[in-house]
Order: structure tokens, then sequence, then C-alpha cells
């Protein structure tokens, strides 16, 4: 007999799952979230389900908002249970199961005039963002915001509805300038270096678009503090509903399987006050900088290094490619030779403990973390997780023959075939262009660096595009795993 989740069953949920310990009737909106998806829901919404149990911040409440067509779907899914999420972790020999219940709404995702007559609520304080690494409008070789993107230049058309999350906090925003409020804070909690930083570009670049007095005031008005967010989150299917089912009793339309660690490095910057995160765990900072840094290089750039080999040798799941030799030998030594050298000091952290960290959290049996997920969006994960340290080791004329490596399995990956010729199905935004690339590069390497809107300078560095070039043919000429084998011989 399983519960079906509601707020009318919340007292009769099993004594294995825990649920909410506060009124979520006298709860009280203070933040909306664009983009309300696994990550969201096992880490900004678990904070601060932790917070209302303490008894305090009630007046923090998520309402969920969207841009997108297909974001109907969850929330429709989540509706049918009055908002309510089962977050369950895991790891190996500890599975715990937690009903949160810190969201109390959730606006029709596109209903522009809808979200944007909330955002003019004074009681919102807090705007906060997981929109992924392709929501925020960034030119990849530049990393900077794109202002030309069509959808922008459609946002700033006079007497347009806005359609992009910028637009639409933008319009929020000129609201309450207009009604005499305090601006909200804009709050990124998407793995991009500078979230913040990238954030405010993208709303000020718009609000450019339209009238620079405008921009000039958000500039000078709004904050957009920086963030470090952490949590391996894989996506819900009938498997994780099935255990939710068969191991805790709990019929959820989607909840969220995590790991148990979690972490968020955030700037104490804001612009109408804040809730009292620190007491659950967040660690506020005046520089987040080294914390995302080293995130960002070490952990997501780590996930790419063991993603497209064992996407190559038809590898399901994550902690099964930890358990394949020769990529976690690849993992481990492309870390220590060309990634972790590259990261500065971090305040209160050793470099070898967070990647052991790392390299045991890639290992947890019970997270059902798949390759492919990992695989995913290269195109705009590349240049954010990767790029950046091939350019790092270029300027200091270091060896880039691991990070070389990494790159020609992400060309040879998008050629769309495992070594075994097994079908890749389309796994990026621009696949066609992508594989259409790889199959070009396969007889002329050079055709995938000149990419250039991805690989920039990098691209045409001498240096780089010879050891790309020299792995890519070794690896279409042995497979997959003789070039690892090779590398971790130290004779490629």
């Amino acid at each position: 007999m399983t519960v079906k989740l509601s707020s009318a069953n919340l007292a009769n949920l099993p004594a294995s799952v825990a649920g909410p310990k506060y009124d979520r009737a006298a709860l009280k909106a203070g933040i909306v979230h664009f983009g309300v998806g696994n990550f969201h829901r096992s880490h900004q919404a678990v904070y601060l389900d932790e917070l209302f149990n303490s008894g305090v911040g009630h007046d923090w409440a998520l309402v969920g908002a969207g841009v997108f067509e297909g974001e109907k779907i969850g929330r429709g899914k989540l509706e049918e249970q009055d908002w309510l999420t089962t977050v369950v972790e895991q790891d190996e020999g500890h599975m715990s199961a937690r009903v949160t219940g810190a969201m109390i709404d959730f606006l029709t995702p596109g209903d522009a005039a809808a979200i944007i007559e909330r955002l003019a609520d004074p009681a919102i304080k807090i705007v906060s963002l997981t929109i992924t690494e392709g929501g925020y409008f960034i030119d990849p070789a530049s990393g900077v915001f794109n202002p030309t993107h069509p959808d922008i230049v459609a946002d700033a058309q006079p007497g347009a509805t806005p359609k992009t999350v910028f637009g639409i906090i933008l319009a929020g925003l000129v609201r309450r300038r207009g009604d005499g409020i305090v601006p909200f804070t804009v709050m990124s909690c998407d793995n991009i270096p500078h979230n913040g930083h990238v954030t405010s570009d993208g709303v000020i670049g718009l609000a450019r678009l339209i009238d620079e007095d405008l921009a000039a005031w958000v500039g000078g008005n709004v904050a957009f503090p920086n963030a470090m967010v952490d949590r391996i989150t894989p996506a819900t299917s009938d498997r994780e509903r099935a255990i939710l089912a068969k191991d805790f009793g709990v019929e959820d339309n989607w909840p969220v399987f995590c790991e148990p660690f979690r972490q968020w490095v955030l700037e104490d910057n804001f612009t109408d006050g804040r809730p009292p995160l620190e007491k659950v765990g967040v660690q506020f900072v005046r520089d987040v900088a080294p914390y995302e840094l080293m995130k960002i290089r070490i952990l997501n750039g780590g996930h790419a290094a063991i993603a497209y080999p064992a996407g190559l040798m038809d590898i399901h799941f994550v902690h099964e490619a930890m358990q394949e030799p020769l990529v976690r030998g690849f993992l481990d030594k492309l870390e220590h030779d060309e990634i972790i050298p590259t990261v500065p000091p971090v305040p209160d952290t050793v470099l070898e403990d967070y990647y052991q960290l790392i390299e045991k959290r890639f290992s947890n049996p019970k997270i059902g973390d798949t390759v492919r997920r990992l695989c995913l969006d290269g195109s705009n994960r590349q240049p954010k997780f990767i790029i950046p340290t091939i350019a790092d080791r270029l300027k200091a004329g270091k060896s880039v023959a691991g990070l070389a490596l990494e790159s020609a399995l992400w060309c040879r990956y998008c050629f769309g075939t495992t070594d075994s010729g097994a079908v890749i199905e389309p796994n990026d935004p621009s696949w066609d262009r992508l594989q259409a690339t790889a199959k070009a590069a396969k007889e002329a390497p050079a055709a995938w660096l000149a990419m250039d809107d991805i690989y920039g300078d990098v691209g045409r560095a001498t240096a780089f595009v010879e050891a790309f070039a020299h792995a890519l043919n070794v690896l279409w000429t042995d497979g997959t795993r003789a070039t690892l084998t090779r590398y971790l011989a130290g004779k490629l």
C-alpha cells in the first residue's frame, strides 16, 4: 500500500519518510524561482525546507516560474501533489527520504503578465534562477552576453511581451521602479563562472537595448550575488518512482533522487534582505570566485573527462564508468597533471582532499546518474568547464595532451556512434552542426577547432591544434580503449 503525495496525506506518510515540521498554510512567498527542475528541488528548496523546519524564515517561501512551454509538464505533476516533492538521498549504505514543502505556488510557465505581476509584489525580495548553462544568452567563445540573440532583440522591441527570463525579470524591475518599491535581488544558482556577474550582464545588457537610463538604474540598484552550488542530481525516471514506491511507500509524480552531499557558497549581497540560510549550512563569503573555479574545473571538468570515453565505450551509469580502470585512470591523470594545477588556493580547502571527495561522489553506486546526462549539451558546457583550463595551460606554456584528448573524445562522441557502432541519439541543442563538423574532422581535425564560437583563440593555438589532431587520429585508428591505455602509459 502506498501513500499518494498531497497536503492532505502528509499526516499519513510512512514512519520512514520525514515531512515538513511547519504549517505550510502559514508560509508567505518571498522568492520567485525560474527553472523548477530537479537540481533546484534537491538544493535551494531543501535548504529552505530545513530553515522552515527550524522555525524561522517562514516569509521566504518559493513560487515557481518559467518561460518554456515544456515546463508546464513539471508544473502539472507538482500541482497534483500541492507543490510537494519527495527528496531521496542515496549512497552506498545510506538511503533516506523526506517530503519538502518550501514551494507554495507555481505560476503558469510563459504567462508573462502573471509572472510580472508577482514580481511587482513588494513581498517578493529575491528572484532566483536555475535555467542551465544555455539559458543566459552567452556567446561561447567570448564568454559574454550576446545582445544580438534574436530572443533578446525581440524582448527589446517597444511594447513587446517579454518571452525570455531576462525580459520578464527586467519588466518586473521596471514595475517596481515605477511603483517606488525596492528592487528584488537576482540570484543565479547555475553552474556558470561568476554567475551573478553573468546574470547582471544579461539583465543590464537587455536594459541597455531599451534605455540607457534604465540600464544605469539596474546597475546601481539591483544586487546580483555570485554563488557556487553543488549537488549531483540525476533526472527522474520510472526507475526512481518505482524505488520510492517500493522502498518507502510513497507515490510521487516527480520525486528527486540525489547524493547526500550538498554545498552552497554565496556572496552576502542582497538589496532587500535574505533568509538566514547560514543557520542551515550555506557559506556566506565576500568572494565566491575561488570556490566556483575549484568546483567548475575539478568537478564539472571531471564530469566532462569521464563522460565521453564512457559514452564511447557504451557505459550507461556514471558509477559504472568509475569502475572502469581506464576511465577512472584518465580522470585521475588528467586532474592531477593538467586541471588541478590551474586552480588557485581556496580558503580552508585542501585541493587534493576536494578531488578525493569528488572521486568518491562520482563512484556513488546508488545515485543512478547516467553517462548520457554528463554528455549532454557539450557545446555550452565545454566552453565553461574545459576550454578556459586549456587556455590557462597554453598561457603558462604547459602540456595540454590530456585536455586535447578530452576534446577529441567529445568530437568523436559527436560523430554519433560509439566504438561498437551503436547510434548515439542527439544529445546537444546544436547536435546537427556538431555531428556534421565531427564527420568533417575525421579527415581534417582542424575543422572541429574551427568552431570559433566554442574554441576561440584556443582553437588556433599551435600546441593545442597539434595535440588535438594527434589524439583524434589515434582515437579513429585504435579506438577509445587503446587510446586511453596509451595515454595512461605516457605514450600517446
